[in-house]
């Protein structure tokens, strides 16, 4: 199994607004993403200054699935969006 960790900081400028926009967004992709076998957004509580606003946890039974996701049009639309609002990520991907 693969696991595909993502840590958002998102910008200042309508940030909460923006923050439950995404993890809306990526929610729906399980549904429309056959590869994506598990998907949890959370939105983090604790604010300290080393806190990232949001993280994604998902998995992928294969790298070719993990693949598939990543290029498929329903995360590249959700992708856009990100890019626009969000200020810095940081992901992992590992087998598990």
């Amino acid at each position: 199994m693969i696991v595909h960790i993502v840590m958002f900081q998102f910008k200042e400028h309508d940030k909460k607004q923006n923050i439950l926009k995404i993890k809306e967004m990526l929610e729906t992709l399980p549904s429309k993403i056959e590869e994506l076998k598990l998907m949890e957004v959370g939105i983090d509580f604790n604010g300290s200054e080393r806190a990232y606003d949001m993280s994604l946890y998902s998995t992928f039974e294969t790298r070719n699935a993990l693949s598939v996701y990543a290029n498929h049009p329903a995360h590249l639309e959700v992708l856009s969006f990100i890019k626009e609002v969000v200020e810095t990520t940081k992901v992992v991907d590992y087998e598990k």
